[in-house]
């Protein structure tokens, strides 16, 4: 079984009234769950553990909300499982492991290995 480590998409949205009668689009408040879970399974499917949470949207203070079980990640990481490429940036900010190169995620190249430094 592959076990990847990915995320999972939470939230609501979020109606505003404005002073108007009329009904603006809704506001979207994503929230997210970094979840352990089988490489087959979709997106918001089953999960084998939850590992963190990642709130995108800034708070008060400006800043982003990230929280990690890094016990936890470091032994699926360990047994084999491969984060997905936002979660591996998120890790990487976190120093958790070494950052991702910047803009050699999947599909922005055709030939990733020609840019790579040798």
């Amino acid at each position: 079984m592959v076990v990847r480590l990915r995320l999972a998409r939470f939230g609501r949205k979020m109606m505003l009234m404005c002073a108007a009668a009329s009904l603006p689009p809704p506001q979207h408040l994503p929230f997210y769950r970094i979840f352990a879970a089988d490489a087959r399974c979709p997106r918001d499917g089953r999960h084998l553990e939850q590992l963190g949470h990642y709130d995108p949207i800034p708070g008060k203070d400006g800043n982003k909300s990230l929280g990690l079980n890094i016990e936890r990640i470091q032994y699926w990481l360990s047994v084999g499982a491969q984060p997905s490429a936002t979660v591996a940036r998120l890790l990487g900010q976190a120093g958790v492991i070494p950052r991702p190169p910047p803009g050699l995620h999947k599909g922005a190249v055709k030939n990733p290995d020609k840019y790579k430094k040798k």
